[in-house]
Formats: structure tokens, sequence, C-alpha cells
């Protein structure tokens, strides 16, 4: 691998995961579907930057430049930039912030400090009391398995209004990567197949060439480094 990670949960109700990686050489990797919406922070050839990046509904291939220095707070589904709707973000649809100084940015006309891997929650928590930051209870409780007195199709309106994907997406996406991981922990193609609850083994390399762009059989072999795949099956 090239892109060494690093990664601690958080205890904050609107973080996912707080992660944080550097790459030793230039190359390319998998940027894999996901459903979370990210605030990515980029230090590279002594410039800084942070970008608000959205869901993916596809694997695509990425550059990645030698020695630079990335940091993510990665959201939980439900949670929203009004701002910047997770939709309007989705596949690659990055938003780079000004710069305000080397060592802030401009977010709804305040010059904000960037983030570290330390202080990611007292920063969410600050764009939270602005309301810059918020949480949809519904798409998080349907998510979470809690019933809600909702139609189908107010349901769904409401995830592609939040999530910026369709509650089926959701499901299959975070289905790929729990079967990728079982494929890193040393499962093989068959019983992966079974776990992650595929038809057969016909569906399952469909759906992981589709969702994380290479075969199961790829996966295992790690033929091409993956973007950052925590190993849990929480949303």
């Amino acid at each position: 691998m090239f892109i060494i990670f690093d990664e601690r949960q958080s205890d904050s109700p609107f973080v996912e995961r707080v992660w944080r990686c550097h790459s030793e050489r230039a190359g390319t990797f998998h940027s894999i579907a996901a459903i979370h919406w990210e605030m990515v922070v980029t230090r590279h050839e002594g410039k800084t930057s942070i970008t608000v990046r959205g869901p993916e509904t596809k694997a695509t291939i990425a550059e990645c430049p030698a020695h630079g220095e990335w940091f993510a707070i990665r959201f939980k589904a439900g949670t929203f930039m009004p701002l910047f709707r997770p939709g309007s973000l989705r596949d690659r649809n990055d938003i780079t912030l000004p710069n305000a100084t080397s060592r802030s940015f401009w977010l709804n006309g305040s010059a904000l400090e960037y983030p570290n891997f330390e202080n990611a929650e007292t920063f969410v928590k600050r764009l939270v009391h602005d309301g810059l930051i918020v949480k949809d209870p519904l798409v998080h409780a349907v998510l979470l398995g809690q019933p809600q007195d909702l139609t189908s199709r107010t349901e769904q309106r409401r995830f592609l209004e939040v999530t910026g994907l369709t509650r089926g997406t959701i499901h299959q996406i975070k289905r790929a990567r729990h079967a990728t991981n079982l494929l890193k922990q040393g499962l093989s193609i068959l019983d992966a197949t079974y776990q992650a609850g595929y038809y057969d083994q016909a569906h399952f390399t469909r759906s992981m060439k589709r969702w994380i762009g290479q075969t199961p059989a790829q996966i295992i072999r790690a033929e091409q480094q993956l973007s950052f795949l925590y190993n849990t099956k929480s949303t």
C-alpha cells in the first residue's frame, strides 16, 4: 500500500468516523462507493485546503499525489449541511472552500481555523451550534431499523433530500463494503457471498465490480489499493 490510513471512532452524535492518511508516493487507487459525506483537509506542498465531499454511487479510479496528508471527518447518514446538500455533492462533485489565511478558511461568511485529527468534535460542535450542520431524526431512525409511520414514497423522498441516495442504494453500498471487509479478513469468496446476503457468486461479483471496482478475487489479491474502508457495519 502506498497510502497509509489511521482512524478513530467519535463520540459526537453527528460524526461516523475521523480518519487521516498520508501518501508515500504518487499512484492511483479505487475510490469505492460510499454513503457518507465528509469534510476533508488536504496538506500538500506547503498548502492547506478543505473540501466538502458527497456520497459516491460507483467506484472510480482516483489519482493520489506523493507526500500528501489528509484528515477527514466522516459524517453519519442523516446528517447534512443545508448549504451543501449531499445530493449536489454526489459522485465527486466536491466543493473546496476558499482560504481566509494559511490557517483558516471561509464558510458562510466566517473565517474558521482548519480542524485536525484531535479537535474534530470541537469543530463539528461549533458548526452544529451555528446551524451549519443538522441531523434529520427520521432518516437516522430508519437507518437504525426503527419503524416510522410514513408512506414508502414519503420515506424515499426524505432519503433523497437528506442523503442524496435512495434507501435501496444505501443498503447495497453498505453490503458491498461489508463483503469487502469479509474478504480482507480472510473469508473465502463462497463464505463471503452468503454471509453478506448475496444470491450467488455471480450476483456477488457483479455487485462488487459496481460498488468496489474490483472482483472478489482481485480484492483478495489486493491488486490495487482501495480508499478508506473501516472495519464496521455501522451507518
